[in-house]
């Protein structure tokens, strides 16, 4: 018997549970088995060098970990624990929304992995990269 599809407004209402994610103005654009479309609304804050004003690093490694963690969401109904990530960056991400594409790589039932690309507005990769998330069953909660 398969799992009923989540939807993406499902998978949103998940995510923005945490602040940081709403933070970040997170929108998921689309769930599909495996797969994840997420757009991320561009805000001042992430400029690292005003004289450029590019992003900040750190914001596309968050959104390269996050994507791979929620495309994991079809399969377990929840954001999953980090436990390696490795991100590559591309070239500047300035100033306008980003994108987010990820997609599972390995499902496993302890330990999978999946990958991640976040794309500027223009549609120029700016970083990539591949995490390793722990997909054991969560504990059962305490009485």
């Amino acid at each position: 018997m398969s799992t009923p599809m989540i939807t993406a407004q499902e998978v949103e209402e998940k995510l923005k549970r945490g602040p940081f994610h709403q933070w970040l103005g997170l929108k998921v654009l689309s769930v599909t088995e495996g797969a994840i479309e997420i757009e991320a609304t561009w805000r001042e804050e992430w400029v690292v060098n005003p004289d450029r004003k590019y992003t900040h690093g750190g914001i596309l490694a968050a959104l390269v970990d996050l994507t791979a963690d929620w495309a994991l969401v079809s399969k377990t109904g929840r954001g999953v624990p980090t436990i390696d990530l490795r991100v590559d960056y591309h070239r500047a991400a300035m100033p306008g929304n980003l994108i987010a594409k990820g997609k599972v790589i390995k499902f496993g039932s302890q330990i999978s992995v999946a990958e991640a690309m976040v794309y500027d507005q223009d549609g120029a990769l700016c970083a990539s990269g591949r995490g390793v998330y722990s997909t054991a069953p969560p504990p059962p909660p305490k009485a």
